[in-house]
């Protein structure tokens, strides 16, 4: 099976399937190998960037790098965790290492997350982005035409969830609505349902948030950001961004729901707050239901 996306990428360099580190994963046509530097990806300095520019962003690393099986070269590189705090060090270095991937046509996903970790959950999340990608690409073909309906989303294929019931088997976050439920018949939340919206800004960032009620006036809060830059998830990237901040709040509720909890006042004024940028937003904010404490 030939992988999805094209490979007349001139400056991306091919990795071997076995290049004297731990086998790489193979899934669809694709070849899923660990933290790779941004100069095993890229063959000499692309035009356009200085050599001081190549000699700091050659060094950076991405946690996971797709490649196509057939020919080696990256399909996109991952990086997940914590989002660069504004203005910092780290900040300017990811822009100077998303400028020269983006000279050297190399295709970035970041997952900013304070939660999730590329060793914990990159391996799942990859999987889950080749397999959208490939259904993605299978439905782009087919239209609505007379009384047969438009292809199903791949988040909403429905099939028998792990603990028995019939839901979304592509909802990354099932199993922790199924954990928000069991801890609530524990008594360790005072709310079962898990919430959650999604936006994408201008600038092309998708965010999503996602919080369960630990007690009657306060929440445990999740929020993560995905960019895909060169690029597509396969499934709408805010709709995963809420997805993935859910699977962070499933991760919370089984280390310890008591810690580090908002007021749910004041997650109400943040929503409201975040509902008054709709100038700012794609689409505009479908999400002013929330805004009612």
């Amino acid at each position: 099976m030939t992988s999805i996306g094209s490979d007349d990428r001139g400056w991306l360099r091919a990795l071997p399937a076995d290049g004297g580190r731990e086998t790489p994963l193979s899934r669809a046509g694709h070849r899923v190998h660990p933290a790779r530097r941004l100069s095993d990806l890229v063959q000499g300095r692309p035009p356009g960037v200085t050599g001081s520019q190549w000699s700091s962003a050659s060094r950076a690393s991405f946690d996971v790098v797709v490649c196509a099986a057939d020919t080696g070269r990256a399909i996109v590189a991952v990086q997940i965790g914590p989002v660069a705090p504004a203005g910092s060090a780290q900040q300017r270095a990811e822009r100077l290492t998303d400028a020269v991937s983006a000279a050297a046509g190399l295709p970035v996903l970041r997952i900013g997350s304070p939660t999730l970790r590329a060793a914990e959950h990159g391996r799942r999340l990859v999987e889950y982005v080749i397999d959208a990608r490939a259904y993605a690409a299978g439905a782009a073909g087919v239209t609505a035409d007379g009384d047969d309906p438009a292809p199903m989303g791949f988040r909403d294929i429905l099939g028998r969830l792990p603990d028995g019931r019939t839901g979304r088997v592509n909802d990354l976050g099932a199993l922790t609505r199924a954990a928000a439920v069991e801890a609530y018949v524990a008594g360790r939340v005072a709310d079962p349902i898990v919430r959650g919206l999604h936006v994408r800004w201008a600038d092309g960032t998708a965010q999503g948030w996602s919080w369960v009620q630990v007690r009657p006036d306060a929440c445990l809060v999740e929020r993560v950001a995905v960019t895909e830059q060169r690029f597509s998830c396969g499934i709408d990237a805010a709709q995963l961004a809420e997805d993935l901040a859910t699977v962070a709040v499933g991760e919370r509720l089984r280390a310890n729901a008591e810690t580090d909890l908002l007021p749910r006042a004041e997650l109400t004024a943040q929503i409201v707050a975040l509902s008054r940028r709709r100038a700012e937003l794609v689409g505009g904010f479908a999400f002013d239901h929330l805004c009612v404490d």
